[in-house]
């Protein structure tokens, strides 16, 4: 049976997220130094300091709160994959980026934000983004739309962008991870679309099309800390995502690409234009 997560649960884990990210991110921004920040699989992929130690303080909190949950953290996995075994089963996940942007972050850029989503049974019923700098959040619980919380904790609903033909849209497709055939003809396409743009931080691009300041993203590599909390609050500011071959996202995927649009036949129509051979 799926635990139910209201929205007053929601709120409570960004004000954890929050309270992490003001003791371990903001005091590091722009004060790193080069001991503070090492290589995990390659120069592209690093971790500071800041990421290890909000990830363990969110840890902590929200196993102080659902003793019996899996939590999965996004530097716990590159210690021990194994921990990713459970998270398709567990009566209750919680799945934690604790920077998503760190390259921008170590670099003093501000764009970079804190994810955690919540997964019961392999089904995404919660998700929240933090923008430290900005101090403002995304949330949602399934079924409960999808909302902004501002610095003083008002919210107002999102909604995504209204529906348009795919060369009036606007979005990001992040296609330096997709494999060269597949890349070669994203880039031939992309100047198809009205515009596109890349903040190397999925937070901040979900933070834009959840609250319909875009209308598409597209990425390769589907790791769930960074993509379960964007997913599900599009979902529930009415969007539609599939991978690229049209089928669901699944917790469980780590490939076969995510596409988002507005709706349905939106997504047909980007995903038509963006994937064409000719």
């Amino acid at each position: 049976m799926t635990v139910r997560i209201t929205l007053a649960d929601m709120h409570m884990v960004v004000a954890m997220m929050r309270a992490a990210a003001k003791r371990h991110v903001m005091p590091f921004f722009r004060c790193l130094d080069r001991t503070d920040i090492r290589n995990k699989t390659g120069p592209l992929d690093i971790v500071t300091v800041a990421d290890e130690a909000t990830e363990r303080d969110l840890t902590d909190a929200l196993r102080a709160a659902w003793p019996d949950a899996l939590v999965v953290g996004e530097e716990a996995v590159a210690a021990n994959p194994r921990l990713l075994d459970g998270l398709a089963t567990a009566a209750l996940a919680f799945v934690i980026d604790p920077i998503d942007g760190t390259a921008n972050f170590a670099a003093g850029v501000p764009l970079f934000g804190v994810m955690v989503s919540v997964v019961s049974h392999g089904q995404v019923i919660g998700g929240a983004i933090v923008d430290p700098v900005c101090d403002v959040a995304v949330l949602a619980a399934r079924g409960h739309g999808a909302w902004l919380q501002d610095t003083h904790g008002a919210g107002r609903r999102l909604h995504v962008a209204p529906a348009v033909p795919p060369r009036e849209m606007s979005g990001n497709a992040s296609w330096r991870y997709l494999p060269p055939p597949l890349r070669e003809m994203v880039t031939r396409n992309l100047p198809k679309v009205a515009g596109s743009w890349d903040f190397r931080c999925a937070a901040h691009e979900y933070l834009m099309l959840v609250d319909g300041r875009c209308h598409f993203l597209l990425f390769n590599r589907t790791l769930p800390w960074d993509h379960l909390a964007g997913w599900l609050i599009h979902a529930e500011a009415g969007g539609y995502a599939a991978r690229f071959d049209g089928t669901p996202y699944r917790v469980t995927d780590h490939g076969g690409g995510l596409l988002y649009a507005p709706d349905r036949a939106s997504w047909q129509a980007l995903h038509d234009l963006l994937f064409a051979t000719g």
